[in-house]
């Protein structure tokens, strides 16, 4: 017994000795590969690796992984390793900066180095992987990130971090950790998942950010905003607000060093990175967050001679984050409050201190003293930015002496008509740089506040600018004019300078804002060239959008790294040469005298607008331009409204009766969802509350069929309305025009008011919605007149909201399925059996009838889960989420349901794309439904795994014909390979 223990531990013994003999040659060999790349300074004693031979760099690389990798167990490996670190650290900083490709070998071993029990070689990994992730090329990102998923490393890394966050390891080593999860993070949208589920972590991180030291706030701060680049996290974060929000407005405040406060700045950009957040997160802390920002943007103060460099970091971190004034809500009030006013015209004027009134010319002679120093110069753009939004958000009866002194409002707007009329002086030759954003930033400045809610500011800026145009605001006109027409000739409009010609256009717009300028644009042809310009925009296929101009609104790191973010287009839209010049157009077809000469190609060109553009400030200023030639709406040929529900008088289901005894026939859900004025509360109650199970044939017995209307409703004017309410718009003289709009108004349809009134919407203004879905709640309940019943559910338990049948199924309106789908119209004009049941069966599952009854309401398509939620699915639950689409890709070609088809397709090809192996559980599923098209696209996707799949036996569960087509597939991609090598 002894004996054999003896030769247990002699064996045990050798096999170390061995090993450790290995390592050590591991280690020699380690060193002289670092040899060859080490170059002898002027002085012996100074050596550095310096080495541009790729195949010596790919030598250190393999020599360096198989040492780590052979060295787990072992305690003779800190000493090895600490012996190399520096020549190491050395080696592989060179090598990362030459984007070696070989340096990717190294992912696995370090990775497997950060749990290790030495800090020092457990720091020096995270910083070494720190460095290897930074200067990834983002061709190898795809490659890399499968390698860190298989190395688990994050998970390493949240395990690491708890430790510290439990006090039982050194800051240094958090530091270097917390810093390389933050590299992956902002790097691989799909680890944010995992990370922000890691409940322990996250309350860890939350606590940690409140008691730490400077150095650690910082990391904790910037692994949140890595986090929020997440459109899902951004909006959890915000749930829980009441947590979140002021530790982040704590670390914005003056209180605590420049790097925490930039870092809270930074965070506060992201988790406000669209309107409704933006709006939520300031109905949280409107006050401390505009405090915050105010003290921010007041920082160049508080220091004295030149803004230091990290004070220059926060001033334009917090005028960053005052570009949530472009989004209306709480926070508007609240800066007026805090004498924002002031603080901008503090970052324009250096030493601007004046309280007492100065007359126009003192005013205008300081600012261009003030603005001829170049202060803070790379902020200007940020200043006419937030100045613009302000103005577009300010009320009618808004006064600045209600705030703060009047003076610093007119000086602002003094400053910006300089730089506006400085802009257009230059003709602006300058191309893509800080000088063409300072003068875009400040002509678009100018232009939103000439259109400002208030009354004040924009009767201030057009009296302003006028002044300030004086001398030889006629002059620059006609150069303007002339700019223009040349950029909009067929020959030119493909090599434009895209910021030149917007300044010019804005320019442009200005003028003909201007009254003692109107006529002279329109008698130089200004409409005619604005016309060719809307027409040049809208055959071309290159879009330009402001963005990729206006360089103060780049921030590359949000917009290129964000993940799950489906933000709604933003109102200008993604062309702004179009808008600028609709914009324009907008401002001289109300003062033309001679519409009719113009009207055909006009109105040709402006429809064309509303066929192809979807964006709502060009399709808004494209209504309000038809309006002057008697078109009050949004007609579009894609969108037809309710044309043949309004002519089909069987199935109509209200009379609305006139005084005089006419009457005419409508829909009771169509008018309770887009016209519900018309629907007396007491007979039809909008708010209804569904407090009892009621059978679907129950309810149409409890509503009235009349509508006996007013001896005030003119006949003819509601006929109008109708038409307006069903198919989106109408038609209509000035007499007819000027009834229609007191009805319009009592009938409280504010866009077809804004519309009679020819006033251009103000920004944002939303278009008019087509969308039916609310319908579908407990308001339209009271009207539904059908059941779609589905054939079962993969979901249980189910029940339904509104009345006690066990069967999953929807509450549905005839009249919009009739509209919506061919096969139903016939359906119910059919007579037979079918046509007056009050249930019809669909055959598909739950889940994929909710997303027909929404397109039918909608005409839109829900999407599956995307982004993170999507990557962080298995197969099983992915194929759950695409199973309804190939039901209903089966179902749109009985139904005759084309657009339905269309974009089950797309889905169905964008989500094989993101992950080829469903394809497998596609192709089954489509042979299923013999829907044999598709089931040839998923054999195309999987033919590149065909021979993997066929070893692995992942072909077993398929019959003889689908294995057929992957052969097929595999062997014609195979022909294609061999014939591109040729």
């Amino acid at each position: 017994m002894v004996s054999s223990k003896r030769g247990a531990a002699a064996d045990n013994g050798r096999g170390s000795s061995s090993s450790s003999a290995h390592l050590h040659t591991l280690h020699q060999r380690l060193k002289h590969a670092l040899s060859l790349g080490t170059t002898r300074l002027c002085d012996d004693k100074d050596r550095k690796w310096k080495c541009t031979d790729i195949e010596i760099q790919r030598h250190v690389v393999r020599s360096l992984a198989a040492f780590l990798g052979s060295t787990s167990g072992h305690a003779s490996h800190h000493r090895l390793l600490k012996d190399s670190l520096a020549d190491i650290v050395e080696a592989l900083v060179w090598i990362v900066q030459c984007k070696s490709e070989a340096i990717v070998d190294l992912i696995n071993p370090l990775s497997s180095l950060l749990c290790s029990n030495n800090l020092e070689v457990a720091t020096s990994s995270a910083t070494a992987l720190n460095v290897i992730f930074s200067n990834l090329s983002v061709k190898r990102e795809k490659e890399v990130w499968e390698i860190v998923k298989e190395s688990k490393t994050v998970i390493q890394i949240c395990r690491i971090m708890q430790e510290f966050l439990g006090g039982t390891l050194p800051i240094e080593n958090f530091q270097e950790t917390a810093s390389l999860l933050y590299t992956i993070l902002w790097r691989w949208p799909p680890s944010r998942y995992s990370v922000w589920n890691d409940t322990i972590l996250m309350k860890a991180l939350e606590d940690s950010c409140i008691k730490s030291v400077v150095s650690t706030k910082v990391v904790v701060l910037k692994l949140y905003s890595a986090l929020a680049l997440c459109n899902k996290v951004a909006k959890e974060l915000l749930d829980n607000g009441e947590t979140i929000l002021p530790m982040m407005v704590y670390s914005m405040g003056c209180s605590e060093p420049l790097s925490v406060r930039i870092e809270g700045f930074r965070l506060a950009q992201h988790l406000a990175a669209d309107e409704q957040q933006c709006i939520k997160m300031t109905s949280i802390c409107s006050g401390p967050l505009t405090e915050a920002i105010i003290g921010g943007m007041r920082v160049w103060s508080l220091g004295s001679g030149k803004v230091a460099n990290d004070q220059m970091c926060l001033l334009d971190e917090a005028c960053r984050l005052a570009l949530i004034t472009r989004w209306p809500g709480e926070h508007h009030n609240c800066v007026w409050v805090q004498g924002i006013d002031k603080v901008l015209l503090d970052l324009l004027l250096e030493n601007f201190h004046k309280e007492h009134p100065l007359s126009s010319e003192e005013q205008i002679s300081i600012a261009q003293e003030g603005l001829d120093t170049n202060f803070l110069l790379a902020l200007r753009p940020y200043i006419w930015e937030i100045l613009g939004w302000l103005a577009v958000h300010c009320t009618k009866d808004f006064r600045p002496s209600t705030y703060q002194n009047e003076l610093y409002i007119d000086m602002l707007i003094t400053c910006a008509c300089l730089s506006f009329v400085e802009a257009i002086c230059k003709g602006c030759k300058t191309c893509e740089n800080d000088d063409t954003s300072r003068s875009e930033s400040s002509s678009r400045a100018v232009l939103v506040m000439m259109h400002s809610g208030s009354t004040y500011i924009a009767s201030k800026v057009r009296l302003i600018l006028s002044r300030v145009l004086e001398p030889k605001g006629n002059e620059y006109l006609k150069r303007l004019l002339h700019l223009l027409e040349y950029a909009s000739s067929t020959n030119n409009f493909g090599s434009l300078n895209i910021p030149k010609t917007v300044i010019e256009l804005v320019g442009l717009t200005c003028y003909s804002g201007l009254p003692q300028y109107q006529k002279n644009v329109i008698r130089d042809d200004g409409m005619k060239t604005l016309v060719t310009f809307i027409r040049r925009c809208l055959s071309n296929q290159v879009c330009i959008r402001r963005r990729s101009f206006a360089s103060h609104l780049h921030n590359n790191v949000f917009y290129e790294r964000t993940c799950c973010w489906m933000t709604k287009e933003e109102w200008e839209g993604k062309d702004a040469l179009l808008f600028y010049s609709l914009w324009g157009l907008a401002e001289l077809v109300q003062h033309s005298s001679d519409r009719n000469h113009t009207k055909s190609h006009l109105v040709k060109t402006v429809q064309d607008v509303l066929d192809n553009v979807y964006a709502p400030g060009p399709r808004w200023l494209a209504a309000h331009i038809l309006s002057y030639f008697g078109v009050y709406g949004f007609p579009s040929k894609h969108d037809k409204g309710f044309v043949k529900a309004l002519e089909d008088k069987e199935h109509t289901d209200l009379q609305l009766f006139f005084a005089n005894g006419d009457s005419v026939s409508a829909h009771k859900i169509i008018l309770a969802v887009r016209c519900p004025s018309l629907l007396p509360t007491e007979q039809f109650p909008h708010n209804a509350k569904i407090t009892d199970k009621f059978s679907v044939r129950d309810i149409p017995e409890m509503l009235q069929k009349e509508v006996r209307l007013s001896a005030h409703v003119d006949q003819q004017a509601l006929l109008k309305l109708l038409d307006y309410v069903y198919f989106g718009y109408l038609e209509a003289g000035e007499e007819l025009a000027r009834k229609l709009k007191t009805l319009a108004k009592s009938c409280n349809l504010q866009p077809l008011f804004l519309m009679l009134c020819r006033k251009i919407p103000s920004w944002g203004t939303p278009i008019p919605s087509s969308d039916l879905t609310e319908a579908l709640g407990p308001a339209g309940f009271q009207f539904a007149d059908v059941i779609l019943e589905a054939k079962g559910t993969e979901q249980m338990p189910w029940a339904c909201s509104f009345c006690s049948l066990l069967v999953p199924h929807m509450h549905a309106h005839k009249i919009i399925l009739w509209s919506s789908c061919n096969y139903l119209r016939a359906l119910f004009q059919s007579g037979m059996q079918e046509s007056h049941s009050q249930t019809i069966k669909v055959p598909v599952g739950w889940e994929a009838l909710i997303k027909l009854v929404q397109f039918f309401y909608s005409s839109e398509l829900p999407n599956p889960p995307f982004g993170c939620l999507w990557d962080n699915m298995d197969i099983k639950e992915r194929l759950f989420e695409l199973k309804p689409y190939v039901e209903l890709y089966w179902l749109a070609e009985f139904w005759i349901l084309e657009d339905v088809q269309e974009a089950c397709f797309k889905i169905l090809l964008s989500c094989l794309d993101s992950d080829r192996q469903l394809a497998v559980e596609v192709i089954k599923l489509a042979a299923s439904f013999s829907l044999w098209k598709l089931a040839e696209v998923a054999a195309g996707y999987m033919a590149p795994l065909y021979h993997k799949l066929q070893e692995s036996g992942g072909l077993e569960d398929l019959d003889e014909l689908l294995i057929d087509l992957v052969r097929d597939a595999s062997v014609r991609l195979s022909q294609e390979r061999g014939n591109l090598s040729r």
